[in-house]
């Protein structure tokens, strides 16, 4: 079989995830193909931050299947990276953050300051690359992370509650950089509660719920008309049981 020129789309199919009996995510099914931004939107303990990590193959399903076009070999594994909401930074620089996953996929040393200071730029970081990073503000200190994850120029990169807990400020910064991201060509999967958010980020919806997925639908449909009267009581602001 020849090779995709892609790691997308990625297949999920009757995925399902269980611990200690209990099932966590149940029997999900859904294509996620190259273009547009697809946000995983649901109430806490809905499943969002499991379903991330058992795409990007942190978590294995206890059944189904989650494959990518192109297999799921090195390639797939390079080609894809993850931001968890409490990132863990290198005791570095900002500047030395970025560069470190530079090395780790072989770009050649001539070429990684140039790289480096783009994502700064990118991130808005450049006065601040000198910095050590665990000093950084929270904000800051996610938006290193994003442009850590964004140097090697992955295809997917999956974001959990990107903005969890930060400011008005430092959220539209880091919304206005994955935007950013995005417009390079890299597909952005995340997970997010936060309803606002989803309107401006998203161009389908992946709606969950005790571990189901509910509702896939592109995001001006769902925010419009949602299908199932558990997604219509989330957008209302009700509490869901």
């Amino acid at each position: 079989m020849a090779e995709s020129s892609s790691i997308l789309p990625l297949r999920l199919t009757g995925v399902t995830y269980r611990v200690r009996g209990e099932t966590l995510i149940d029997n999900i099914s859904a294509d996620l193909p190259a273009d547009g931004r697809c946000v995983i939107l649901g109430p806490n303990g809905a499943g969002k931050s499991l379903l991330l990590r058992l795409c990007h193959g942190l978590l294995r399903p206890s059944a189904g299947r989650i494959e990518w076009a192109a297999g799921n070999g090195e390639r797939v594994r390079r080609g894809q990276s993850m931001v968890f909401q409490n990132p863990v930074l290198l005791r570095r620089s900002t500047a030395g953050n970025i560069r470190y996953p530079l090395g780790l996929h072989g770009v050649p040393r001539a070429e990684r300051q140039a790289a480096v200071d783009q994502a700064l730029a990118r991130a808005g970081l450049t006065e601040v690359a000198g910095r050590p990073a665990r000093v950084l503000s929270g904000g800051e200190q996610q938006r290193l992370a994003i442009a850590r994850a964004w140097v090697t120029r992955p295809e997917v990169l999956f974001l959990d509650e990107p903005t969890s807990n930060l400011d008005p400020a430092a959220t539209r910064a880091i919304e206005d950089m994955i935007l950013a991201v995005a417009q390079t060509g890299t597909k952005i999967i995340m997970t997010t509660h936060d309803l606002g958010q989803a309107r401006r980020l998203a161009d389908e919806i992946l709606f969950l719920h005790r571990g189901r997925l509910l509702e896939r639908t592109p995001a001006a449909e769902f925010f419009a008309a949602p299908q199932t009267a558990e997604a219509a009581t989330f957008l209302k602001g009700d509490l869901l049981c």
